[in-house]
């Protein structure tokens, strides 16, 4: 009796510590992407400031001068490609299991007109196309770990026509990680204080202001890689990396 009372105690204790880690997860993956968009926008500095940003990522005692060691971009992708499928397996518990599922949570979503309830279907739909290009575009980089650097990233936008993933992911992630966020705060009660429904509002408001930042530094930045890889490509330099022997 006592050991059937045990299992039925773990069982209880299961969908909270499954929440935990999905949240545990999702907190680090957002802080990565934020991080990430960071260090690439440092291209709108110069190219010179994103090579130093890649070389310091490759572990490069001189970043101005030295080139550094891929390997641990590959190990530090690998290790957010299996946080990321661990977030997304987690998140997938409370997903609709099939079409008319689906169907019926967006008749729901459309009638009551929530905010909240619809902020939840974007994170869904953004969390389900990021499953499949974030797999991509993290994978992309732990095998190509080589290839980081002004000129070599661009021609991954032009030349290799990635830049529909690059434009669709920078959407999705960004919306998906701001709600995210946001749901975090409001889920488990971070800075409520004495007023919950007011810190609510407020965490609304910064959700707002952080989205509209990320998404505008992001498109920025796509815009930089996207005309250096177009010169690239007019002056049949692509594969060149910058700083290389042609002096390019």
């Amino acid at each position: 009796m006592t050991s059937e009372l045990d299992d039925e105690v773990r069982k209880s204790r299961m969908p909270a510590r499954l929440d935990f880690w999905q949240s545990a997860t999702g907190l680090l993956l957002a802080l990565f992407m934020w991080t990430h968009l960071m260090l690439v926008s440092s291209i709108l500095i110069s190219k010179d400031a994103m090579l130093f940003v890649t070389r310091m990522m490759e572990g490069s005692t001189n970043p101005s001068e030295e080139a550094g060691y891929p390997i641990i971009v590959s190990i530090l992708a690998v290790i957010v490609l299996i946080i990321f499928v661990v977030h997304a397996g987690l998140a997938m518990r409370k997903l609709p299991a099939n079409w008319k599922q689906w169907r019926t949570m967006r008749s729901h979503v459309k009638m009551m007109k929530h905010g909240d309830t619809t902020q939840w279907w974007i994170q869904a739909i953004t969390g389900f196309i990021m499953f499949f290009l974030g797999s991509a575009h993290i994978i992309i980089m732990a095998t190509n770990a080589d290839k980081i650097g002004p000129h070599q990233s661009a021609d991954r936008f032009v030349s290799m026509g990635l830049w529909p993933l690059y434009f669709i992911l920078l959407f999705a992630v960004e919306l998906h990680g701001a709600i995210g966020m946001y749901r975090l705060i409001v889920k488990w009660g971070w800075f409520d204080g004495k007023d919950p429904v007011a810190n609510r509002k407020r965490m609304k408001k910064l959700k707002m202001a952080i989205s509209v930042f990320f998404l505008v530094l992001g498109l920025l930045s796509f815009a930089a890689y996207m005309r250096i890889g177009l010169q690239n490509k007019a002056d049949g330099t692509v594969g060149i990396p910058y700083g290389g022997e042609s002096g390019h």
